[in-house]
């Protein structure tokens, strides 16, 4: 079994060990050192562009997270080889961690408070909630699911949106041509979507021009999602109450953006969900011995959908 890892912004010598501690008869190599001839299974994490049809022998191309928009978008991706992507409960755990992290933030007033600190004011006065709270999941995946479920079993007002229908027990799931009605039922929107071309600066003026006064942003999706001029412009009249983002256009954000420095902006450097290996890796080699004995896949990307 030879198998390439393509990730030159990640530490990549715990996947190596990994995959060599899961089984030792497994051959790795890693870019740029790594075997164009012979390599069966790549494992990508935002590759260089115009390699992937280097690779003579290619069955499985596989991500090494759950987000496939780099591989989708390479230009040099060979058309017919399956595309899979990481599901890991420990993602959708800390996902769900980092959202109703976001949300409290915003829910309990904490950065009035740590100005009030730094001002040396005691405010009794001012109610510690924003209320009401109505939170909208914009993307009704694994992870926008696990989230809208927990929220709601905390006891959260939670409606959920989709572009495909689907059906929740518990929870109110809009979908298709539904997207404005979701948007006046909310005032936190949580973005979850994959990025596809049809996502692309999906949160954006004509998005936030339906939203209700003061809706506060929340955004772990992915950074081309958004279009950060109007997220800027949308806070700065008032539309949006703020954000918290944990991803963004360009990657590291630029020191030159306004980001920086807008106090009603939060950030975190693309952390809120870390694939973890150990849980990825049998995953992988799972999937690499199915494309051998023509089963089916796990996690298999629709590529029509694009995710």
């Amino acid at each position: 079994m030879k198998i390439g890892i393509i990730a030159p912004e990640e530490k990549v010598e715990s996947w190596v060990s990994t995959f060599n501690e899961y089984d030792s008869n497994i051959n790795v190599s890693v870019y740029p050192d790594i075997d164009y001839d012979d390599v069966e299974c790549i494992c990508l994490w935002k590759q260089p562009k115009n390699l992937l049809n280097k690779f003579k022998k290619l069955k499985l191309i596989h991500s090494m997270g759950a987000g496939v928009d780099h591989i989708i978008n390479d230009s040099s991706y060979p058309k017919g080889i399956p595309i899979c992507r990481i599901s890991d409960e420990m993602l959708s755990f800390s996902m769900t961690n980092y959202i109703i992290t976001a949300i409290l933030f915003h829910h309990r007033r904490i950065l009035k408070y740590q100005n009030d600190k730094v001002e040396k004011v005691w405010d009794q006065n001012t109610h510690p909630e924003i209320l009401p709270i109505n939170i909208g999941i914009l993307g009704y995946g694994a992870l926008g699911s696990d989230a809208a479920d927990k929220l709601n079993y905390i006891g959260f007002n939670v409606v959920g949106y989709s572009l495909n229908k689907k059906e929740n027990t518990n929870i109110k799931i809009y979908h298709g041509s539904d997207l404005d009605i979701f948007l006046s039922k909310i005032n936190i929107l949580v973005c979850t979507v994959p990025y596809t071309n049809k996502t692309h600066h999906l949160l954006n003026d004509k998005l936030f021009k339906k939203v209700q006064k003061g809706t506060y942003l929340i955004n772990v999706s992915r950074g081309k999602v958004q279009n950060e001029s109007h997220i800027i412009e949308y806070i700065d009249n008032g539309t949006l109450s703020g954000a918290f983002l944990d991803v963004f256009e360009k990657e590291p954000l630029p020191k030159s953006s306004e980001i920086w420095n807008h106090k009603k902006i939060h950030i975190t450097p693309h952390n809120a969900s870390i694939t973890n290996e150990s849980a990825a890796v049998p995953q992988i080699i799972d999937n690499y011995k199915r494309v051998i004995s023509g089963k089916n896949l796990i996690n298999q990307v629709d590529l029509n959908n694009e995710y």
